[in-house]
């Protein structure tokens, strides 16, 4: 199961990194010749019944995770989880869900449209977790999402892909803390996600996460082609609880602003 697992992964990179080519070259960075551990994987979806949050964890659960937290969004109108393989060397994932009902009219219609033109078993396709975009938006209707919703306008311009990756820095060769990994990062002239400070989480509570800006990419929609931002990359360090284990779950409060590192500045 371990194999499939690795090999679900494989795929998600790969689509991955098409879109985020600097996530590429920061794993050579950090990785220095060696191997680099991800910490998690994200995702993103809407909380329709055919492809909200359970229909992609379906996915994993088949594959020996379960579910592990549960987390609360509300100024972005969010629920999350995450869920743990039983090898922990496999990538924890978190998957998030937009309470669509919460936004206005006028954006709950455009989702509304979007989601029907998928077919109802839609989630059971097995690379549904690297499939891309299923629906045909326009540009005008990604930015109506924009303004109202970063989250609802990315998830219908990429689809069902990794928002990102996140290095688990506990398990760099060369480096020890996220303060050194930061500053390798801006070094090479990488630019961090600075919202709540570059630095999301301390060790009280046990976990400290910082982040790139989203790259950008070319995206066609059904009108014109726009440049937005695609996924960016991640990286996590894990303190230990007082049983001596790394803490496994997530703070609400550093992944609120996790979430920005996809905004659409210019």
């Amino acid at each position: 199961m371990t194999a499939q697992v690795t090999k679900l992964f494989d795929n998600i990179w790969q689509q991955y990194v098409a879109v985020t080519p600097s996530a590429g070259s920061i794993h050579q960075l950090l990785a220095n010749g060696g191997d680099v551990i991800n910490d998690h994987v994200a995702y993103r979806t809407f909380n329709f019944e055919k492809i909200n949050l359970n229909k992609l964890a379906h996915h994993l659960l088949t594959l020996g995770y379960t579910e592990c937290g549960q987390y609360d969004f509300s100024a972005k109108k969010l629920t999350a989880k995450h869920f743990e393989h039983s090898d922990n060397t496999m990538p924890k994932v978190f998957i998030s869900e937009l309470r669509v009902e919460e936004l206005s009219s006028a954006s709950q219609k455009i989702i509304k449209t979007l989601v029907e033109q998928l077919p109802e078993d839609i989630s059971k396709q097995q690379n549904f977790l690297y499939s891309g975009r299923p629906w045909k938006i326009s540009a005008i209707d990604y930015q109506t999402l924009l303004a109202e919703s970063e989250y609802a306008a990315w998830l219908a311009a990429w689809g069902y892909r990794a928002n990102h990756f996140t290095v688990s820095i506990n398990h760099l060769d060369s480096f020890d803390c996220i303060v050194a990994v930061n500053n390798r990062l801006k070094q090479a002239g990488y630019v961090l996600n600075s919202t709540g400070g570059e630095i999301k989480g301390d060790e009280v509570v046990k976990l400290e996460q910082s982040s790139t800006l989203a790259d950008k990419a070319l995206v066609e929609f059904s009108d014109k082609s726009l440049e937005i931002p695609s996924c960016f990359y991640e990286f996590a360090k894990r303190y230990p609880l007082t049983n001596g284990e790394l803490y496994s779950g997530f703070v609400a409060a550093s992944a609120d602003k996790i979430f920005e590192s996809t905004n659409a500045v210019a």
